[in-house]
């Protein structure tokens, strides 16, 4: 009789350690997803990355297809937003503009990080490097954004890389600050100066103590310079010196169409809608981001 109720006891803390993880993790998401404005933010990201993703599977139309007949067409249900000056569809070139205009918030803020993570260590940990490099951050921190962004696209040319390369070098100062305030903290903590006095090698040091403890601050830097890079991008292909016009991102399309917004405003209205509501969806999320890993923040706020 006693064999089965020492066998349960067993089981359950076998099973112990492979729920736990998830039950944190469901901890974390409900914490997180508490407040519905970051809910909302996370269904918008998620709704944009599948239309993004899935629509173009689903349909054999092109993007480019030009219907001269239907020009400057108001939105009904043949053209959901409408048709542009060409007779292409609105609604269908803002799915597939996503993939773009996403590409390049993306890989933005992954380089952008990358980037200014090592920047930001090497200034936060070495004491030589730290005047130099910061030196060199608050150089390029005095251009406006928009204006640096201008240059090096004109420096470089302008191309979808290019324009993603120039965004990087603009958003990687903000990462690197950021990155070193932290770094300046954790070289004077006691497990740093516990490692080095058992001979742990500086590289090791970095990449298994000071690293892990940075994610929290990077992780919401990436929210922020993702938006901010879709914002730039826009304002670069506004001005004239982004991507060029045959790529449809958001931006293109509204430089594109500027000079019949009085005639057909729907052809700048949607995408411009598109640009706001992912944007502002990364920014919310960012900040639910931040007062999950930062609890201190949520207080003040």
């Amino acid at each position: 009789m006693s064999a089965p109720s020492c066998a349960a006891p067993a089981a359950s803390q076998a099973g112990r350690p492979a729920g736990r993880p998830r039950a944190r993790w469901a901890r974390t998401l409900r914490r997180l997803f508490s407040r519905r404005i970051v809910l909302a933010s996370a269904v918008v990201l998620l709704l944009t990355v599948a239309a993004a993703v899935f629509y173009p599977m689903l349909t054999s139309a092109d993007p480019g297809d030009m219907n001269i007949g239907m020009r400057l067409q108001p939105p009904s249900w043949t053209y959901w937003a409408g048709s542009d000056e060409l007779g292409r569809d609105v609604m269908l070139r803002i799915v597939y503009g996503a993939r773009y205009s996403l590409m390049i918030g993306f890989f933005t803020a992954l380089g952008a990080v990358v980037l200014g993570t090592l920047l930001g260590m090497l200034a936060g940990y070495f004491r030589r490097l730290d005047a130099p490099l910061m030196r060199l951050v608050d150089a390029m921190m005095a251009f406006p954004d928009i204006l640096l962004g201008i240059a090096l696209v004109s420096i470089l040319g302008a191309s979808l890389w290019n324009v993603i390369l120039a965004l990087v070098i603009v958003y990687t100062p903000r990462v690197a600050r950021v990155v070193r305030a932290s770094t300046l903290v954790l070289r004077e903590l006691l497990f740093v100066d516990a490692a080095k006095a058992l001979g742990v090698r500086t590289p090791m040091i970095l990449w298994r103590h000071i690293l892990p403890n940075l994610l929290s601050p990077v992780l919401v830097q990436v929210t922020f310079i993702f938006a901010y890079a879709i914002l730039a991008e826009a304002g670069l292909s506004f001005l004239g010196v982004g991507v060029p016009p045959e790529i449809p991102t958001w931006g293109t399309m509204i430089t594109g169409s500027l000079q019949y917004a009085d005639q057909a405003f729907w052809t700048i209205l949607a995408p411009g809608i598109a640009i706001v509501l992912t944007a502002l969806s990364l920014q919310l999320l960012g900040d639910g981001v931040r007062d999950l890993l930062d609890p201190k923040l949520k207080q003040k706020s």
